[in-house]
């Protein structure tokens, strides 16, 4: 008979100890939680979608006014640049239609007169004369056209 008081005295030392000093028992299964609460994470995405949504229409410039309507202002009609093909047979096109070399030149100078940051941009033919191609640069230049660019075909570099 004494053996049965003694072991529940045993027991109930062992649970007061540990329960005196605020200390828990762990049981040995109880492992730390891994896994990423994401409730907080989608609460805050949220709350940043809301603002965005409400700021962005602020950003937008949404005075209106009406603008006043002028004869001399208009949105730049007057081409950035000039295109000058020189056939192999010497031939002159601007743009797509023919043209002498006095009616280019013509044309040439109301382009530099509308615009005087006009471009010319000059395609020629691997075989056309290169008297011919410094010929329609000097009548570009005598027109007042002094920005020139050369158009050609991008060519695979060659490997060593």
């Amino acid at each position: 008979m004494s053996a049965a008081p003694r072991s529940a005295s045993t027991s109930g030392r062992n649970a007061a100890e540990g329960a005196g000093f605020g200390r828990l028992e762990r049981s040995s299964s109880a492992a730390p939680m891994s896994d990423i609460n994401m409730t907080p994470l989608i609460d805050v995405m949220l709350v940043l979608l809301v603002i965005f949504i409400i700021t962005a229409p602020l950003l937008v410039s949404s005075v209106r006014v009406d603008l006043p309507k002028a004869a001399g202002t208009s949105a730049s009609q007057t081409p950035k640049f000039i295109v000058v093909t020189i056939t192999p047979a010497g031939e002159i096109f601007v743009g797509d239609t023919p043209q002498t070399a006095e009616a280019m030149a013509g044309l040439m100078e109301q382009t530099a007169k509308a615009n005087p940051d006009a471009e010319l941009r000059l395609r020629a033919d691997t075989t056309v004369p290169y008297g011919r191609v410094v010929e329609v640069m000097g009548l570009a230049q005598k027109a007042g056209l002094n920005h020139i660019g050369f158009i050609a075909d991008a060519k695979a570099a060659a490997r060593p």
